[in-house]
């Protein structure tokens, strides 16, 4: 009798560990493409609530007419769309800025990794803006690294369970910012009031121009100083995508606080922090633009999503 409890609990013990190493290669390694990407609404309204013609940029030739790129190692210029990106020091961090103007909300887009939603569906940020054929890109929230959380892509809902504490931004069919928590609405509902995309990971860190992160938050374990990613929004699609570096002898990173702080003195309104760490990766024309860490090396790590222009 004992040596049958024996052999019971030993195979009982054989399959519980195959059953956790199966749910763990589930949730991380094994690849499961669950839709292909859908081809976004063609929605181009504006912030006035008109549709059609797209504002002129001061630099285009005339409304009608889109002027040729110019473009060099940090900016692009055309009838749609300006680009200037600014690299400067912030204490003992180095911060890449991406001042963006766009003529219609049309070219601020999202693009998953190899054009599907799935779970464990990865690239690079650079190897996404490549295909998407992006100008300019960061990477996204990696909604891929977890079960749950809104995910709307292009005004497709692929993704309703909602995150227990998740606050989202989403992006309007204007290009306007919003602020939600995923308590408080449904993803259905933020689909039909007009939302393109939904990033869920966060925090909010201005709204209506005021900081809304304290000194002390940050973003599960992470320390306190890390590669950050973040998006705002200053005007009318008027926009600012910005990579800092960290973990390294030459950058340390920056706080949720720090980096809220330095987005609100360039002007946001709205700004909101993307997936960071290993993560944070700014790609022009590309080229990467910042040194991304992964582990102790400086290279890039594969992502589920981007958020571009193009």
């Amino acid at each position: 009798m004992r040596k049958d409890h024996h052999v019971f609990l030993g195979v009982f013990l054989c399959a519980l560990l195959l059953f956790t190493v199966y749910v763990l290669l589930d949730t991380f390694v094994i690849v499961r493409r669950l839709e292909t990407a859908a081809e976004p609404k063609a929605v181009s309204a504006q912030a006035d609530g008109e549709t059609g013609t797209p504002v002129a940029l001061p630099f285009a030739a005339s409304p009608e007419e889109k002027a040729e790129a110019v473009i060099t190692e940090n900016s692009y210029h055309d009838g749609n769309i300006s680009i200037e990106i600014t690299e400067e020091r912030l204490g003992d961090t180095t911060v890449y800025l991406a001042d963006v103007r766009l003529a219609s909300a049309d070219w601020l887009k999202t693009a998953f990794a190899d054009n599907t939603y799935g779970r464990n569906v990865t690239d690079t940020t650079s190897g996404i803006a490549e295909a998407a054929d992006a100008i300019l890109a960061i990477n996204g929230d990696f909604y891929g690294a977890r079960q749950s959380g809104f995910v709307i892509r292009g005004g497709v809902l692929y993704r309703s369970t909602a995150k227990k504490g998740a606050e989202d931004l989403v992006i309007y069919a204007d290009g306007s910012f919003g602020i939600i928590r995923e308590a408080e609405i449904t993803a259905q509902e933020l689909l039909e009031s007009g939302a393109q995309d939904v990033l869920s990971f966060g925090p909010a860190l201005v709204e209506n121009g005021e900081i809304s992160v304290s000194v002390n938050d940050e973003v599960g374990r992470a320390k306190a100083s890390n590669p950050r990613t973040a998006i705002a929004v200053i005007d009318e699609r008027h926009y600012l995508f910005v990579v800092s570096d960290g973990r390294t002898n030459e950058s340390e990173g920056l706080s949720l606080y720090e980096l809220a702080v330095y987005l609100q003195s360039k002007g946001a309104q709205t700004a909101y922090n993307l997936d960071g760490g290993g993560s944070s990766t700014m790609v022009f024309n590309g080229r990467l633009v910042n040194n991304p860490t992964s582990g102790r090396s400086i290279k890039e790590r594969s992502v589920s999503d981007i958020v571009y222009i193009g």
